[in-house]
């Protein structure tokens, strides 16, 4: 088979997303009935939204505990806290902060894979009103010193497993303070267990998270997540949607780093007084045999965790556990129905959000194939071909015709602010103003989307310099930077392209290699392993006589990437294979591994 052979097969080809009709959003009102009590206690906080009101989720927690306090919290390897235990231990690590000049508004950097001690950290943060800095284990040396700079932590509290992240980072970059886990556990022995008295006396609006992304710099920008907007996930996703009860558990095996993990999990789980279940990383392999021995009953998800799942064998444990619901983003219209009659789930919350956006879609009535609903001001327009809004002669903008795919945008209003970036004047670049009235202001997603009916959308492709990756956001600029850095290489373009069978896209650079110099894929390999998180590491490389460095270079960018690997004429393409082999000359049955999660390895 040849490339465009693999790339254009029928199985792979995506089916038409669905619309949503009066009778899928019946059928959900029915199957809401059960937990209409506790949809009406989270309504209101879905619809009003006010930063003044003291409620944080340091104060939902506690709560919690005050209230339940034998009732199981977390579960992370065999061993189990109960919503007090973990309370009071939560209060120690807020001692050991405060000790430490942490206060309100001060950045906490949390540098940790996934574990009880990360969990019951982040809540020790926030219970002071002090920001939760979450890095991303994966990054290390420029890339994670730039991460440092953009928090300028007070305190730094290291997991010893992220060995690499800590001892590719600058000593410059080292704040003040920076506890280990034992270091933290001997801080915490003669520490209080009592609330902080602080936690009661703050408002929403107060900064919880600088959640990392790409950005069009190529190196992270940190978005910030108030609590009032945590709050919004809280009663919209977790009490309106997901809808956990106090005997379920959530299992997590997304990092905390994420949204998913951090916003949308940890909102379901306190929405319901609910336990969750932390696993260290994802394993396709042992997914199913954990949820069984957590006695899981929700999970949540990327698009990639399922496609995966879905590509190991048929197993008894596949319909084996107790799990009625899964939340998440990213679940392909094309194995919806294939992976919830496989695994036998009842309910597939999707959504769509951001870091940075001001609002959330998502599936609250349980229809099939959609990234779900959004009772809040949005609109779908027109774009240029860099991803831009494109106006009309009037300088408006315009709304697509309905059923075509347009730029989502959200509006931002007293009622449904935006948070941003830490970076005032990155915000600003993604602020559309005087969009369709003079003085109003629009964020803009990035995304293509296509309405549904009845406010529901679907999700259907990233625009610009940033594409989507193993459930990670790969700049361009970035993958760029380290390629460019190389001899052999003159001038690299990356982009993002689809392979059949996954989700997202991955990325591909065309390269024009110095005069002389030839391609060495394992080097090359060897090198993008180094500078760039795995997930960034482009899985194809073209090599190209020139590429166009004009003022219609976004323009050129456009067309390679609409090329992909399969219109290259006479060029050839490599393929990453992985650490041991580096790139190789593309060959036969690459894509078909790719989307079995066979290479890279």
């Amino acid at each position: 088979m040849t490339m465009a052979d693999q790339a254009n097969a029928p199985a792979n080809k995506p089916s038409r997303q669905s619309t949503v009709g009066i009778g899928a959003l019946l059928k959900g009102v029915v199957e809401m009935a059960p937990d209409a009590l506790s949809m009406a206690r989270h309504a209101p906080g879905m619809l009003i939204r006010s930063g003044s009101v003291k409620k944080t989720i340091g104060s939902v927690f506690a709560d919690l505990a005050a209230k339940h306090p034998d009732r199981p919290f977390v579960r992370f390897e065999g061993q189990a806290l109960s919503y007090g235990e973990a309370n009071r231990q939560v209060n120690r690590y807020a001692g050991v902060l405060a000790d430490r000049g942490v206060r309100t508004g001060d950045v906490v950097g949390i540098l940790a894979e996934n574990n009880t001690t990360d969990l019951l950290v982040v809540l020790a943060t926030l219970k002071l009103g002090a920001v939760a800095g979450m890095l991303n284990y994966n990054q290390h040396g420029h890339v994670i010193d730039h991460s440092m700079g953009l928090l300028d932590a007070k305190v730094l509290i290291r997991d010893p497993q992220c060995v690499d992240a800590w001892e590719t980072m600058s000593p410059e970059r080292h704040p003040e303070h920076v506890l280990d886990y034992a270091s933290l556990e001997a801080a915490a022995a003669d520490q209080p267990d009592t609330d902080p008295t602080v936690t009661a006396t703050l408002p929403a609006s107060t900064t919880a998270f600088y959640i990392f992304t790409s950005g069009t710099t190529g190196l992270p920008k940190a978005s910030l997540m108030s609590h009032n907007r945590w709050l919004a996930n809280y009663s919209g996703i977790g009490g309106l949607a997901v809808r956990l009860r106090p005997s379920d558990t959530m299992y997590v095996a997304l990092p905390m780093y994420h949204n998913n993990a951090l916003s949308v999990s940890l909102g379901s789980v306190l929405a319901g007084g609910a336990c969750i279940a932390i696993a260290r990383k994802f394993s396709a392999s042992r997914f199913w045999d954990d949820i069984i021995a957590n006695r899981a009953t929700a999970f949540c998800y990327i698009g990639e965790l399922c496609r995966y799942l879905l590509a190991q064998p048929e197993k008894p444990t596949d319909r084996r556990h107790a799990v009625r619901v899964m939340v998440g983003n990213g679940l392909r219209p094309e194995v919806w129905d294939t992976f919830a009659e496989r695994f036998g789930v009842d309910r597939v919350v999707e959504f769509y959000g951001a870091s940075e956006l001001n609002l959330v879609f998502v599936n609250a009535f349980n229809a099939k194939r959609t990234a779900g609903f959004c009772p809040l001001p949005f609109k779908v327009v027109k774009y240029e071909a860099d991803g831009s809004p494109k106006r009309g002669a009037d300088g408006r903008l315009r709304k697509v015709s309905k059923g075509e795919p347009g730029l989502l945008i959200s509006k931002i209003t007293e009622r449904v602010p935006l948070d941003g970036y830490t970076d005032g004047a990155e915000t600003e670049k993604k602020i559309i103003r005087d969009a369709f009235a003079d003085g109003d202001a629009w964020f803009n997603s990035g995304d293509l989307v296509r309405e549904q009916g009845f406010k529901h959308i679907a999700f259907v492709d990233r625009l610009g310099d940033t594409f989507r990756w193993k459930g990670e956001n790969v700049a361009t600029t970035e993958v760029e930077g380290a390629l460019g850095e190389l001899p052999a290489i003159e001038h690299a373009v990356a982009y993002g392209v689809e392979v059949p069978g996954c989700d997202g896209r991955a990325g591909m650079a065309a390269v024009t290699l110095t005069e002389g110099a030839e391609l060495d894929g394992k080097a090359l390999a060897d090198k993008l392993y180094a500078e760039l998180p795995s997930y960034a590491v482009p899985l194809f490389l073209r090599t190209v006589d020139q590429i166009e460095a004009t003022t219609t270079f976004k323009n050129r960018k456009v067309e390679l990437r609409g090329a992909g690997f399969t219109e290259v004429g006479d060029d050839d393409v490599w393929v990453l294979k992985g650490r041991a082999d580096g790139y190789v000359p593309f060959y036969e049955g690459y894509l078909d591994e790719v989307a079995a999660a066979k290479v890279p390895r």
